[in-house]
């Protein structure tokens, strides 16, 4: 049986797509249905059918799932942040399971390992330190400050969204008034007009200090004093800045960063160490279960003092840093030079001197201080590289180094099963695999997994 478009279809769903639609089948068709969770049986109207599969829209659900619940967020089907905000927290984390499982098995065709149960958060709201809220018109040409509907970029006017931190919502409203008062116009990215693109905040966890920067289509804010006076009425402001972002993109932020009042960074710790971050920054958003996953990584590393460890893709230094108490010597390596910058500041302000930090690409830089220095040996490599995974050349040098242990730290767990499957083909074994959920009622999760080098 093939679907038409207009056909009405009853489907069960029996598992989540990356996107976070629900997905049934009817008569061996694949449908794909945005607001339905595992378990239900809905009825659909088919609104783009291909050969074997299409996507149906949500007429109503006829059985609800076990698992579905009331999502506390308003605006949780119109807003892209949360996909699966409607499904029971413990079927959150139970869905993620079986996905990295379900991956490593079909992608990676890995089997022999141990999956650890997933590590949850005690509780699943409120966690996010950092959020970027566009600004815009609405239709009626309402000033509106949110986030972009799924798949759009249609702005759904939310300023206390239940994963952010609560402090967001006054902020917010403090800039909003501003903007009203004197006349400061959003940015219309269609005309490539109009002033405040964005807000972006950060909340230190730990210590509570908040970074406010707005984002901007010019060289200066007006009236900016203004803003900084109302909004150093907010307890725990330590940090106003403009970023300028002048380029006809989707990019957030632009390179160049103008200090309004406060310091240029905030501070926050991952266990001990203590971290400045810019806005321009790479800093977890789950702090909480950060120091959950690098102290799986260091777990997993098991350094006793004497190991040279690599750190690949090292931001400003988190993961190095947190393994250099351990190690004898710590080499981080990160393409953005800004965040080098800050992963030498942060190493200073935590007098460790056992690190050192290169800007390059890991591909690159790797194999060619591996050519340059073949008499020195990587005991420990670590990788945690953005969603599209690692360069095949830089799994090839770390296989050329044969450091006894690989711990691969990923956020998506298809790419993550690809590069596994290089390296499991490639005299390395995968031992154990740990989820750890840093972004509850999204379909992401992130994971740390050990490799050990075959002896043979």
């Amino acid at each position: 049986m093939s679907l038409e478009k207009n056909d009405i279809a009853t489907v069960k769903i029996e598992d989540i797509a990356t996107a976070g639609e629900g997905i049934g089948k009817v008569d061996g068709f694949t449908l794909f249905i945005k607001d339905a969770v595992i378990g239900d049986v809905v009825e659909v109207k088919i609104i783009k059918a291909k050969k074997t599969y299409g996507y149906g829209k949500l007429i109503k659900i006829i059985t609800p799932s076990i698992n579905r619940v009331e999502p506390r967020c308003a605006v949780a089907k119109a807003c892209g942040g949360c996909q699966i905000q409607e499904m029971s927290y413990e079927s959150q984390l139970v869905y993620k399971q079986n996905m990295v499982m379900n991956n490593l098995k079909r992608i990676g065709g890995i089997s022999d390992f141990e999956m650890c149960p997933i590590i949850g958060m005690e509780d699943p709201y409120n966690f996010r330190n950092k959020a970027q809220y566009p600004v815009g018109l609405d239709n009626t040409g309402e000033l509106v400050m949110g986030f972009y509907a799924a798949h759009s970029h249609a702005i759904v006017t939310n300023s206390d969204c239940c994963i952010g931190a609560p402090i967001n919502a006054g902020i917010l409203a403090k800039i909003k008034e501003f903007m009203l008062t004197y006349n400061i116009s959003p940015y219309n990215e269609f005309q490539q007009t109009g002033l405040v693109r964005n807000i972006l905040i950060r909340v230190g966890a730990t210590t509570g200090q908040v970074m406010v920067c707005v984002v901007i289509n010019g060289k200066f804010l007006p009236n900016s004093d203004e803003l900084v006076k109302s909004l150093m009425e907010i307890e725990g402001i330590e940090s106003i800045m403009i970023n300028i972002n002048k380029e006809k993109t989707n990019v957030i932020l632009g390179k160049k960063v103008k200090l309004l009042w406060g310091k240029p960074y905030i501070e926050d710790y991952i266990g001990s160490v203590k971290y400045q971050i810019s806005p321009l920054s790479f800093f977890q958003v789950n702090p909480k279960q950060t120091e959950i996953l690098y102290n799986k990584a260091l777990e997993y590393a098991d350094l006793s003092g004497d190991e040279t460890v690599w750190d690949l893709y090292c931001g400003i230094g988190t993961i190095s840093l947190f393994l250099a108490q351990k190690a004898k010597k710590v080499y981080g390596v990160e393409i953005v030079p800004e965040a080098i910058d800050d992963a030498r500041t942060n190493a200073t302000i935590n007098n460790i001197n056992n690190v050192e930090f290169f800007v390059g690409k890991s591909e690159e830089v790797l194999p060619a201080y591996y050519e340059e220095h073949q008499d020195e040996y990587a005991d420990v490599i670590i990788v945690d590289p953005p969603r599209k995974g690692c360069e095949e050349a830089l799994l090839k040098t770390i296989v050329m180094m044969a450091p006894a242990k690989v711990v691969y730290i990923s956020c998506d767990s298809a790419t993550l099963a690809r590069d596994l499957k290089y390296m499991c083909e490639n005299g390395y074994k995968l031992v154990k695999v740990q989820p750890v959920d840093q972004f509850g009622h999204s379909v992401h999760v992130e994971m740390v997994c050990l490799l050990s080098k075959i002896v043979k």
